[in-house]
């Protein structure tokens, strides 16, 4: 019988895991409860699995591996969630370095809140390099989420979860309000949109289940310098946006949602035309202004790109 898992989707990450595993050889307080690691490979193509098998040996728990074929974090989530054999399942991706109390923390707190489906840790940035100027208000869309020093209830009026960085998920929960396909299954190679896990969380808090922050779990989320360039970020907060009408319209039941897709259409279009008037053509050398246009230019096309591209319609084929 295993109390707690924590899982670690991977897309190679033979660089980036060893830290993780060596992070979690470490981790405190944990001798009154049972405990293993899943590491779901992603369809790596370096060498993942080596990695895994070299640290086998030297972790005092078990360490298991697996590969999920079909790309996209929702895809190896998923994977992650079949395969535990606990109530409870903790995810850190693999540049996610837990401290050493939080495996730990996160079973202490599903105690204490036995009804939090889900619940999110205190993250914190380790940035290879500079962040843009201003680029401070977006990072929450980079998974660094400090949302104070209490444990905090996210309420559906406020439209904020926490990010699956750090997420820990009771499994009853899953079972009980998460669907067997969702609509987004996160970023791959050749494609940005994003929102799985907003999707999932939003299925959940809108159950009988609850949705927490848990400053008690910290982590600390290495961000690479790649990931700060203008390449990496534009296409990043294009597909936040492209995905916004999924995660937006969940919180809505089914005649609500075409009043509420022209008042979002509506409000997008006025903040693009705010933006612009405010800021002119300063975007096209300042990146954080850049990135903002992004988001609220492809929120605003959301619906359309969704329906253009068969999203919308792959969720009725799925629940046929």
């Amino acid at each position: 019988m295993v109390d707690f898992t924590v899982a670690i989707p991977t897309y190679n990450g033979e660089h980036r895991l060893p830290l993780v595993l060596e992070q979690l050889r470490s981790q405190r307080h944990t001798q009154h409860f049972t405990w293993a690691i899943w590491v779901i490979d992603n369809n790596s193509g370096d060498r993942t699995a080596q990695v895994v098998c070299r640290y086998r040996d030297i972790m005092p728990v078990p360490l298991h591996y697996c590969l999920e074929p079909r790309q996209g974090a929702g895809f190896a989530r998923r994977r992650a969630m079949q395969e535990a054999e606990s109530p409870l399942v903790g995810f850190l991706d693999d540049d996610n370095i837990p401290e050493a109390n939080w495996v730990a923390a996160a079973y202490e707190f599903a105690q204490l809140q036995p009804n939090a489906g889900a619940y999110g840790s205190h993250i914190e940035g380790a940035f290879e390099s500079v962040i843009p100027p201003g680029f401070e208000k977006l990072l929450p869309f980079l998974a660094i989420t400090q949302r104070g020093s209490t444990p905090r209830l996210y309420h559906s009026q406020q439209a904020i979860l926490p990010p699956a960085a750090g997420l820990v998920l009771r499994k009853h929960a899953w079972e009980d309000a998460v669907p067997q396909s969702l609509i987004l299954q996160g970023r791959t190679d050749d494609n940005m949109l994003t929102g799985e896990d907003l999707e999932m969380l939003s299925h959940i808090q809108q159950s009988r289940w609850e949705i927490w922050h848990n400053p008690a779990m910290r982590i600390v989320h290495k961000i690479s310098d790649h990931r700060l360039q203008r390449s990496y970020l534009i296409p990043f907060f294009r597909g936040i946006g492209r995905s916004r009408y999924v995660t937006r319209m969940l919180r809505f039941k089914a005649w609500q949602r075409p009043l509420m897709t022209l008042a979002f259409l509506l409000n997008d279009l006025r903040r693009m035309i705010h933006h612009q008037f405010r800021h002119g053509r300063q975007y096209q050398h300042n990146l954080t202004l850049a990135c903002e246009f992004e988001l609220l230019l492809h929120s605003f096309l959301s619906p359309l790109y969704l329906w253009q591209h068969g999203y919308l319609g792959r969720r009725e084929c799925d629940d046929a």
